[in-house]
């Protein structure tokens, strides 16, 4: 204690501050009481950052609650001193970040930190304390809403302080950030504040430059690649009430905007919205959290939709916002499927350089002849191979806990019935197709690298331009030109492409992984979305059997279909959303002794131990030299008993953390990928 606290009086009105001390220690995620100076008493309010000492260290905070007393039946020790008197935690993001700390098996701490950025004084000192006058708002405007069912009810539930729940699908074609912007002007108008989530820097200029169309300065933009003092400012903005709108990446779930009344979380299936740092937890299920604490709407958008959006409106909380299927037929694109064992090429030995199916190389050369660009989408490198049987393509899987079945020799795509592992429970069975009865495997391709270079010599004199890996263009001007691009990096060009080439599917259909189809079909309809409609031109050629489910789904336009094919068979086959499966990574002694450690609910099950797949980051503090390798154990439960799983994870973690257990552990609620 400082002298000047030791020689101060207590705070005469509310002298006991309750704080939140970032320990990140699951023994102590709780509250601590510490007595307020007479000169702190102004600025220690709820909210404000403050250092206090911790057994004996000086140590960062936050103050929680201002109280007249304590149930600390000893001395309290006193605040050391209020670093700022800006409530950063406010009550609401302070209930949020217990509610996402309880969901996902985490602390307290953790998850401010998330939400939180690191304080920036000069920038808190220079920005004015009172929000700037703005210019009228202008009307809301349905007309681009009316072509979805119940899309204009929406805009006027939300103008109206109301607080709807939808799951929207957006048409191909659309212009989907000024759609959101639309969203943000009504709810704005009723005089609430928005946050919306996108997944990438890409989508988040385009939405930002939307919103800013109709709603000027009122928008803010947080990313992670703004610089601390940048970041800070445009927080300050949100929490300050400069802003009412605020556009950012994951952490901007967390943003302080004042009267939430709309959360917008736009493509949750994208891979981009895993958050890599504990306790771990996706946007969508924040927002999901708060806007129900709050009272506040919240709109799921997206091309495709995911299985974890279809549970909620299957269960009712949330509704659907789509369009007529005339509406969508007469805005999508042609699409045509060719499976790879056709060989069949055009008979233009120019298109024999490329290996480009007839269909692909007539629709691409009518395109090119049109003055319309093409885009050629290719696997990116990297996908992991996988098991399936030789005849049908079913994934190989585990007949005990349809877990990926990994190959115990080299030889297993050569001999029939080889024995397999399960990379989930570490049984070992000898393969036969659950659907054909066939015992014979094949590895599924890795891609065919395809390059810009064959696809130049196909179409002589045509540009060709490259997007993926570190170099990816936004924009493409329109034109007669090649387009390769891998996944997630396609550039925009205003009119539409008027042909695309999707290639080497079975390099994403077949991935080990729980979410192959689900992320297969977003990637496609993402491709797919940014065509001219059919009446156009627009045509698109699928290089994967046309028998396939998520081919079928492509082909027909519809997410909200597959969506639900895909979560039915999940719950059938008992995988996630409708289970709570938790993973658990470490060594073999800390991922055992936590497991022992555990008092499961009765209905639990317990999957493993086997090797961390190789795909997955090890646990931090992990050191390969001298702890050996990692291992993996999934725990299962029912849905609608996950909660009580979370708590028995916690109360373990907890034994964990007091007995001083430091080895390598990472437990991960709903982990995005169990393959």
């Amino acid at each position: 204690m400082s002298p000047r606290a030791a020689t101060t009086a207590p705070a005469a009105h509310l002298p006991v501050a309750s704080v939140l001390v970032m320990l990140g220690l699951s023994h102590l995620d709780r509250l601590f009481d510490y007595e307020v100076g007479a000169d702190q008493d102004t600025d220690a309010v709820p909210g404000a950052r403050v250092r206090v000492r911790f057994a004996g260290r000086l140590v960062d905070g936050f103050v929680v609650e201002r109280m007249a007393g304590t149930d600390h039946p000893g001395k309290l020790g006193r605040l050391d001193r209020v670093v700022s008197p800006e409530p950063v935690l406010t009550p609401e993001v302070a209930a949020l970040c217990r509610a996402v700390a309880d969901r996902y098996a985490g602390t307290l701490t953790d998850v401010v930190r998330l939400a939180i950025p690191p304080r920036h004084a000069r920038t808190e000192a220079a920005l004015p304390v009172q929000a700037p006058e703005h210019p009228p708002l202008p009307e809301p405007d349905d007309t681009a809403w009316a072509a979805y069912r119940a899309g204009p009810a929406l805009l006027t539930a939300l103008a109206d302080g109301g607080a709807p729940r939808a799951a929207w699908q957006s048409l191909p074609g659309e212009d989907w950030p000024a759609r959101i912007a639309d969203l943000a002007l009504a709810t704005v108008t009723g005089g609430r504040g928005v946050v919306v989530v996108v997944p990438d820097q890409r989508d988040l200029d385009r939405v930002d430059a939307a919103c800013r169309d109709l709603l000027g300065d009122r928008v803010v933009a947080l990313s992670a690649g703004l610089g601390p003092t940048a970041r800070y400012r445009r927080w300050l903005q949100a929490l300050r009430g400069h802003a009412a709108v605020v556009v950012g990446t994951r952490s901007a779930a967390f943003a302080p905007v004042r009267d939430l009344g709309l959360m917008v979380v736009w493509d949750d299936g994208d891979d981009s919205l895993t958050e890599p740092r504990a306790p771990y937890p996706h946007p969508r299920e924040v927002a999901v959290l708060r806007t129900a604490a709050a009272s506040a709407a919240l709109v799921v958008g997206g091309i495709a939709r995911t299985a974890e959006t279809q549970v909620l409106v299957t269960s009712g909380w949330m509704h659907d916002v789509v369009a007529d299927r005339a509406v969508v037929r007469d805005r999508a694109p042609r699409i045509r499927a060719i499976s790879d064992d056709d060989r069949t090429v055009a008979r233009d030995p120019l298109a024999r350089v490329a290996r480009l199916p007839a269909i692909a190389f007539d629709a691409a050369r009518a395109a090119l002849a049109a003055d319309a660009p093409v885009l050629v989408s290719v696997p990116r490198r990297g996908y992991h191979p996988s098991l399936a049987c030789a005849r049908c393509r079913t994934p190989a899987r585990c007949r005990r806990c349809h877990g990926p079945l990994r190959a115990d020799s080299a030889d297993a795509t050569t001999t029939p019935s080889p024995t397999l592992t399960c990379n989930w429970c570490g049984r070992r069975e000898a393969f036969r197709c659950v659907e054909c009865g066939d015992t014979r495997l094949r590895a599924t391709s890795t891609g065919a690298r395809r390059t810009a270079e064959e696809l130049g010599k196909a179409f002589p004199g045509v540009p060709v331009l490259t997007s993926g890996g570190d170099t990816i263009a936004d924009r493409v001007d329109p034109g007669a030109r090649l387009v390769v691009a891998t996944p997630g990096s396609e550039p925009v060009v205003d009119g539409g492409y008027g042909a695309a080439i999707l290639l080497d599917t079975w390099a994403q259909l077949d991935r080990a992984d729980l979410r192959a189809g689900e992320q297969t079909f977003r990637r496609w309809t993402s491709v797919l979305a940014g065509l001219r409609a059919a009446r156009d031109g627009g045509t698109a050629v699928v290089v994967a059997d046309a028998g396939l489910p998520v081919v079928q789904a492509a082909i027909r336009w519809d997410p909200v279909g597959f969506a639900a094919q895909e979560l039915a068979q999940r719950a059938e086959l008992g995988l996630p959303p409708a289970v709570t499966m938790v993973s658990v990574d470490g060594t073999d002694r800390s991922v055992a002794a936590f497991v022992d450690a555990v008092d499961l609910p009765t209905d639990a099950e317990t999957l493993g131990p086997v090797d961390l797949p190789s795909d997955a980051r090890p646990p931090a503090g992990w050191d390969g030299e001298t702890e050996g390798p990692l291992t993996r154990v999934l725990l299962r439960i029912p849905r609608s008993h996950g909660r009580d799983l979370v708590r028995a994870l916690k109360v373990a973690q907890v034994h964990r953390s007091a007995q001083h257990d430091t080895g390598p552990l990472r437990i991960q609620v709903d982990p995005p990928t169990i393959g």
